[in-house]
């Protein structure tokens, strides 16, 4: 957890005709108490964007607003503050609560003119049309890139990208990639296939096409599974433990917590046989390679020394 407390922002909300509040945008959210020389500033910039949008059936206004960060979330604004402060690279996915999140956030119709409550949506859909208004999805989470546009980073379809992934400069996401809120990069990263919830992804490292992280919202209970640096997950494989820096799973291998493994570089028994363990034992642990024998079909894990991948510097420039 963050030493800091308190975080503030004062953000363009929008509220729609049975006073729910859809969304909130905040252009700068901020650790700290609200200072009042920013948020009049803020306020300023802000106020020309209030008002009616008959097209879309809501109500823009300025909302300001102080969450205690460890606290659960209260409103859908402090909800979107937090998520904010994720995609803003303020915190790091894990550093502040999440309780409460998804009571907060309505299930809106997204369209290319923001929000809109689905059941006005459904009964205006010509007339939206007619607007040139297009409705792109109905979900909880909005698109990152409608409410913050990361530095220094690629992403090839903006629709797999939910706002509260935190992205660090140098992380490209190609079109096939996924990362949802509370997850997200360390680094300069190469992401082409899935970061669930709460996993974070290590400096320098490669989750291949197809291959899946599991999170707390997949089946991954309560342990926070991250990704070391200069790691590879091969393409179509996935994992249910950690894994540490300079470790390579190969294409198409899934390694669950209780997945038996083969220590392939260990002494063996005294009645000949390999030494195997469940998977969670080399959780977080540097330098393995996670392999399937072709000959036993056994899984095995090596010892690796070494750097792990190496991404293209020009690629993630």
């Amino acid at each position: 957890m963050t030493d800091t407390l308190w975080a503030s922002g004062v953000g363009l909300a929008t509220r729609a005709a049975d006073g729910t509040i859809l969304d909130t945008w905040f252009p700068s959210p901020a650790l700290g108490r609200l200072a009042d020389g920013d948020a009049a500033s803020t306020r300023a910039s802000l106020d020309s964007q209030t008002g009616a949008d008959e097209r879309r059936g809501v109500q823009l206004e300025v909302v300001e607003i102080e969450i205690e960060i460890a606290a659960a979330v209260a409103s859908t604004p402090d909800a979107y503050l937090r998520l904010h402060l994720l995609s803003h690279l303020l915190v790091t996915p894990n550093s502040v609560s999440l309780e409460n999140v998804f009571a907060h956030l309505p299930n809106n119709a997204w369209t290319s003119a923001g929000p809109v409550a689905p059941e006005f949506a459904s009964q205006n859909l010509p007339a939206l049309k007619r607007a040139g208004i297009q409705v792109y999805a109905q979900d909880k989470f909005p698109r990152l890139t409608d409410y913050v546009l990361p530095e220094g980073v690629r992403i090839g379809d903006a629709s797999r990208i939910r706002l509260g992934a935190h992205l660090s400069p140098g992380t490209v996401v190609m079109h096939e990639g996924f990362v949802n809120f509370n997850a997200g990069t360390l680094g300069s990263s190469m992401v082409e296939g899935r970061i669930s919830q709460g996993v974070v992804v290590g400096d320098g490292s490669d989750v291949g096409g197809g291959a899946s992280i599991m999170g707390t919202l997949s089946g991954g209970g309560t342990h926070r599974i991250s990704i070391g640096e200069r790691t590879l997950l091969g393409a179509n494989a996935g994992v249910g433990i950690s894994l540490g820096d300079d470790c390579v799973v190969e294409a198409g291998l899934y390694v669950t917590a209780g997945t038996k493994i083969v220590l392939a570089d260990e002494p063996r028994t005294a009645e000949g046989a390999p030494q195997v363990v469940k998977a969670s034992q080399l959780s977080g642990v540097n330098g393995v390679l996670f392999i399937r024998n072709s000959v036993s079909g056994a899984i095995e894990a090596r010892k690796r020394t070494g750097v792990g991948v190496t991404l293209n510097e020009a690629l993630h420039a």
